[in-house]
């Protein structure tokens, strides 16, 4: 633990709560570092889709060799792939891109388990976060489509929020590909009988905003049909 969370831990525990709002204000700083950061260093790479999915994927895995051709076939069409730089599906997706030769970049979080960055990801293109929120918003503004295979909580947060933002208008719409479908049909089932049908919780439009398919080759025909019809540019 660094010495400012040791401050912050002593804080509370003796409810000092001067020290706690004095810790919270200086936060400030660290989270703009890391989006200044983040901003001056993506700004540069170019075109990129945004692969996720589960850390604990194994490379035997369907998954992870859906991911690996995902990466490789995207470099093929001059994308590049950003990934969250683990393990996993992360892995496959650089490791494709690594293969095809394309730009391969890592947004990699520190956690208390899983997870360490993996091996294909550019020397150059590997940028460390503290904070979820930041290496979100990087995730998305710097992707022109996401490609989402089958992945646990965090890939669900990833995918839905940015379902939220193009749903209300607060970013530029951009392909979003789901890819397994005996994966994803459970969920898809609940959207459709719950969420629409049932509760009247969203409109049948919000279907549109992303598509199912089951192989690497439909995926990333999905993200070139899209940019046919419109221009490649920032999302915020």
């Amino acid at each position: 633990m660094s010495a400012e969370g040791k401050k912050i831990r002593k804080a509370f525990k003796e409810k000092s709560w001067n020290a706690i709002k004095t810790a919270d204000s200086w936060q400030i700083f660290k989270i703009m570092s890391e989006f200044v950061e983040g901003f001056e260093s993506m700004s540069k790479i170019g075109p990129c889709v945004s692969v996720f999915g589960s850390a604990r994927t194994k490379p035997e895995s369907q998954y992870y060799q859906n991911a690996e051709e995902i990466g490789y076939l995207l470099t093929q069409k001059g994308y590049g792939v950003i990934t969250g730089g683990g393990p996993g599906i992360m892995e496959a997706a650089n490791r494709g891109a690594k293969r095809g030769n394309g730009k391969s970049v890592g947004l990699n979080i520190e956690l208390p388990f899983e997870q360490s960055h993996n091996e294909f990801i550019d020397n150059d293109k590997l940028l460390n976060f503290d904070y979820f929120f930041v290496r979100k918003v990087m995730f998305i503004k710097y992707a022109q489509g996401f490609i989402v295979l089958p992945g646990g909580v965090g890939t669900l947060d990833e995918l839905f929020e940015a379902i939220t933002l193009i749903q209300t208008g607060k970013i530029g719409k951009f392909p979003i590909v789901l890819v397994g479908s005996s994966y994803w049909e459970g969920i898809l089932r609940w959207i459709k009988v719950t969420m629409l049908e049932g509760e009247q919780n969203i409109s049948v439009e919000d279907l549109d905003l992303f598509n199912i398919v089951d192989t690497a080759s439909e995926a990333v025909e999905i993200i070139e049909k899209f940019y046919k019809k419109y221009t490649l540019k920032p999302n915020f």
